[in-house]
């Protein structure tokens, strides 16, 4: 028993370090599964004799490179991103709860309440934003004379913000949907990156549109400033 007990401790030791922190964090349903499953199955080849051991080995192997698998593909196509992990929903927006959203979420306004107490919010007038995560968390991006205020914010007006902070090029794609979303087109798109100097949309790996409508943006294989 403590022969099996040390090899599987060991085995689901060294294959969370080849999964990675992703798996660790457990960002979204699947991963928190993942994570249990694994567990599961290490405590099966530790205390259960009558079960093999050669079995229950391959069987946590097996179940960590079809992890990897689904990571890699993932990581490479949107679509598939979407089918497993889901996405994030707007639940509240310009301070307007939207009923359809929180209906696809299976959330009720009692557990959207709850949520926002959480994070010390007790007043749906106080959100700008609120996106439901595919994790179940709630982010909120409260209005601007809701927020906590920073030396910044001294003697200084507090605008509306013009966008909910989105992605708009993820990996070298634009990302139609969300540009719909916002009622923007990629001709707008394209004329901001050019303005920046930024012809090519394969170069970008992330692009993200700002609350005042400027954007952010990351490059491949960008080097990380010297030190």
């Amino acid at each position: 028993m403590l022969w099996r007990s040390s090899c599987a401790f060991f085995a689901i030791l060294l294959l969370a370090r080849i999964i990675g922190k992703k798996q660790l964090s457990q960002l979204t349903f699947f991963h928190y599964v993942t994570g249990i499953t694994f567990g599961s199955i290490a405590a099966e080849i530790s205390a259960q004799v009558e079960t093999p051991f050669l079995d229950g080995l391959v069987s946590l192997i097996w179940w960590a490179v079809l992890t990897l698998f689904i990571s890699f593909i993932t990581l490479k196509s949107k679509k598939a991103r979407v089918l497993f992990d889901d996405k994030p929903s707007i639940v509240i927006q310009n301070g307007i709860i939207l009923n359809d959203n929180l209906k696809k979420a299976r959330l009720h306004t009692d557990e959207l309440a709850m949520l926002l107490r959480e994070q010390s919010i007790f007043s749906f007038d106080e959100v700008q934003f609120a996106v439901f995560e595919t994790n179940g968390e709630l982010s909120v991006l409260k209005k601007p004379l809701a927020r906590t205020a920073t030396k910044e914010d001294v003697n200084v007006s507090a605008p509306t913000p013009q966008y909910l902070p989105t992605e708009l090029i993820s990996d070298g794609k634009i990302i139609k949907e969300n540009l719909n979303e916002l009622q923007l087109t990629e001709e707008w798109l394209l004329k901001k990156l050019s303005k920046k100097n930024y012809h090519s949309v394969e170069d970008l790996y992330y692009v993200q549109i700002l609350e005042n409508g400027s954007l952010y943006i990351s490059v491949k294989n960008a080097s990380p400033p010297s030190s």
